[in-house]
């Protein structure tokens, strides 16, 4: 009868570590802000190389907004920023339709968030994603930054929007400088003089957006250019590194402007 006492408070111990921790310890939803490698489904790690993205989110905590790379495609999604400590309710993640050679780990990525409903913070900084059982099925890690708003400091020529390479000879050629010493920005949307500030997020360094973006109003014979430039700005709300430059995203992930250093 002692054996079986001792071998059931084991299990009882082995669940209490698996498992998202009681309502007691409850993580709150804050401890999600930010961007987070995925590094582990179901208790598997994923495979990494250097010509492989790794699958990312990002949980925008103030908004309720999420998205990332689920291995091959782009995703996008919102979850309920008011839930209670310790719970997490997605709703249905939305993501682009490319097709890669192996679509496995973007299946395992998409399958396990489809089952979260609760989230717990771990020992080592991690964040456990967890099912309706409080079974853990995936593993977060924070996302180490290797640029900050410092970097984005002085003169960079747009080169693409919305996925469109800007040509290099157009009469006023578009352009963006950040003044790091009192968060302003200046430059050309392609036809117009902009003058504006950028707004930072405590606990988000990737995080940006650009509130205030002002223009003066001359009218040029292509607009065009100008108009997709200043939607862009307008939808921002992040940055990141890119092959080529600096990427700004939108709320959704999407990479809406390159820049390049001048």
């Amino acid at each position: 009868m002692r054996k079986l006492t001792v071998f059931v408070s084991a299990l009882v111990a082995l669940f209490v570590v698996c498992a998202c921790q009681s309502k007691k310890e409850d993580t709150p939803l804050s401890a999600l802000n930010g961007e987070w490698n995925i590094v582990k489904i179901d208790g598997s790690a994923i495979a990494t190389s250097s010509d492989r993205e790794i699958p990312y989110i990002v949980f925008d905590t103030a908004t309720g907004q999420l998205y990332g790379f689920s291995g091959c495609n782009r995703m996008m999604g919102s979850f309920n920023k008011d839930a209670q400590p310790g719970d997490l309710q997605l709703e249905p993640i939305n993501s682009t339709r490319m097709a890669c050679p192996d679509m496995a780990v973007e299946q395992s990525v998409l399958g396990a968030l489809a089952k979260v409903k609760h989230f717990k913070k771990e020992l080592d900084e991690k964040i456990a994603l967890c099912d309706a059982d409080k079974k853990v099925i995936m593993i977060l890690e924070k996302k180490k930054v290797d640029i900050t708003i410092s970097d984005l400091n002085g003169q960079w020529e747009i080169v693409e929007v919305m996925g469109e390479s800007i040509s290099s000879g157009m009469e006023n050629q578009p352009f963006i400088q950040f003044d790091e010493t009192d968060s302003r920005i200046h430059g050309n949307a392609g036809c117009n003089i902009m003058n504006g500030n950028y707004v930072t997020e405590d606990g988000n360094p990737l995080a940006i957006s650009f509130p205030n973006t002002i223009t003066t109003m001359m009218s040029c014979p292509d607009m065009d250019v100008e108009t997709k430039i200043l939607n862009a700005l307008n939808s921002v709300t992040s940055f990141d590194k890119v092959d080529n430059g600096i990427g700004l995203y939108n709320a959704d992930g999407e990479l809406v402007l390159i820049l390049q250093k001048k």
